[in-house]
């Protein structure tokens, strides 16, 4: 930062020009006497004496210390020279020292002198002709106070202008620029959905454009932030139920600790991938392999649930009881390199890609869900007395169902395309009811841990490592294998060529 010389007047007596020569240690200030006098003529007005009144002031001319005089910056009137006004109290007036010397007020005992700063006066030395850093940036520890004269008032109000110039941040780095959005004719294939007809994001979005960008209306602002917030809710509930339950040695509490942990993870995961998936269309299924691991580890997290605390009494300790897990696990291989694999083909079958992704997620869900609907239906022929668990068991597989409609079915934007851009399109509403669904799915299965607990104890299997926390270990290490292998070709072999930024990747038509 450069700092130009300008014409300033200011008021100082002489006595403090006269002892102007001592310096302190820092030498950015000088020191004065504490006379009687002096202190009143340096007071502000309405605190000095009657002898302010006698004083008689003059100008003298302070010379440049290192060469000529620089020209004056604009705005200023180069006519004028850079003087101060010295006092004349039977004593001859000096020039003011080298350098340009303002008197600094600590704003407190002004009447008694004890505001002044090291006796009862201060003054600060700006010196703009040095090179080094500290001395070219003076910094104001106290507020300055001047009096002035010819123009003086014009003048500082030209300082603080280009002080705050010279602390002003760069403005790219305190204002962002929200991200251009595209119309679907103006995007690649491979980014395009049914019935979205606008608000679409730069097919080669930087991670700083797409966080950006989840602040910005657009077509996947809702659907980042309807799974982002119920993570947090999620995160809460199973705070709670750390602060409440004893995950770390009592057994019977583990697959409640393996659905709450995939409970929390499937939410953010989506967020994630609704956010950064058009960086590229490489990371666009990178992204979305990542979501459907997620989803697949979820299923398994319910089944865990399902096996130790909703299972029926009757099918309790049964060849499908002890083998539940264990197929629960495969059923995650199956969920997610089916619905990995459904992303090749999405562009040249479309169709079959969507059916393929719908099988690779119903097909765990029947699974999971049929021990618990045969035990809703054993209520339902009086077998059983209806409970609160039950109800929230009933309420999840209705949003469940209606998961599947909206994933599947793509309204309402389908019925009036470029209607539902941005709000009310189906993955919205396939996300909300997702979550919804989720919240009651939780709360029924807390609700049987805590009400079968007895008798799960007595009469049914004791929750083991291997079967809750290692099976979740195993069956993560076998996903995220699954979803390298997908990812490989993406990252090593793409078929977009440099010359072709916006080509799509491996398998997909012309745009």
């Amino acid at each position: 930062m450069h700092v130009n010389t300008f014409n300033m007047e200011i008021f100082a007596p002489t006595s403090l020009v006269a002892r102007a020569h001592r310096v302190d240690t820092h030498g950015s200030c000088c020191c004065y006497s504490c006379d009687p006098r002096e202190h009143e003529a340096a007071l502000p007005t309405g605190s000095r004496g009657r002898r302010e009144k006698e004083a008689v002031w003059r100008p003298c001319t302070v010379k440049p210390r290192y060469g000529k005089v620089k020209t004056p910056s604009p705005g200023c009137r180069p006519q004028e020279d850079f003087s101060v006004f010295t006092r004349i109290e039977g004593e001859e007036s000096l020039p003011m020292p080298e350098g340009r010397v303002f008197p600094v007020w600590r704003g407190i005992g002004a009447s008694s002198g004890i505001g002044w700063s090291q006796g009862w006066a201060r003054c600060l030395k700006w010196d703009p002709n040095r090179t080094d850093l500290a001395a070219r940036i003076p910094v104001f520890d106290y507020p300055v106070w001047l009096v002035l004269c010819r123009g003086g008032r014009a003048r500082l109000g030209e300082v603080c202008q280009r002080g705050r110039g010279a602390i002003r941040l760069p403005a790219d780095m305190l204002s962002f620029k929200l991200p251009q959005l595209f119309d679907i004719h103006q995007v690649p294939k491979v980014f395009r959905e049914d019935g979205i007809i606008s608000g679409y994001r730069h097919p080669r979005s930087s991670a700083l454009d797409c966080i950006l960008s989840s602040f910005q209306m657009n077509n996947e602002t809702i659907n980042i932030w309807t799974h982002f917030l119920p993570t947090w809710y999620f995160l809460w509930r199973f705070c709670v139920l750390c602060s409440t339950l004893n995950f770390l040695t009592d057994s019977y509490t583990w697959p409640l600790l393996v659905y709450m942990m995939l409970i929390c993870v499937y939410p953010f995961t989506s967020s994630c991938a609704h956010t950064f998936s058009t960086m590229s269309a490489e990371s666009r299924h990178i992204c979305y392999f990542f979501d459907y691991g997620a989803l697949s580890l979820y299923s398994l997290g319910c089944a865990i649930s399902y096996g130790y605390y909703v299972m029926p009494e009757c099918w309790v300790n049964t060849w499908l009881h002890q083998h539940f897990v264990p197929i629960a696990i495969g059923n995650t291989v199956f969920c997610t390199s089916l619905s990995c694999y459904s992303r090749f083909l999405e562009l040249q079958f479309p169709k079959r890609s969507k059916a393929l992704r719908t099988i690779a997620f119903v097909v765990p869900f029947i699974f999971d869900t049929v021990p618990l609907v045969y035990r809703i239906l054993l209520c339902c022929g009086g077998s059983c007395s209806p409970t609160g668990a039950l109800s929230n068991h009933c309420y999840h597989l209705l949003f469940a169902f209606l998961t599947c409609f909206l994933f599947t079915a793509h309204l309402p934007e389908r019925l009036a395309p470029g209607c539902f851009d941005y709000f009310g399109h189906s993955h919205q509403l396939f996300h909300v009811s997702a979550v919804v669904g989720s919240h009651f799915q939780m709360e029924g299965v807390i609700a049987d841990m805590t009400s079968r607990r007895t008798w799960l104890l007595n009469h049914g299997m004791m929750p083991s490592f291997l079967g809750t926390i290692g099976a979740l270990a195993i069956s993560l290490a076998i996903n995220l294998g699954i979803i390298g292998i997908f990812s490989a070709p993406l990252l090593w072999k793409p078929c977009r060529s440099p010359n072709q930024p916006h080509s799509s990747t491996c398998g997909c038509k012309e745009q």
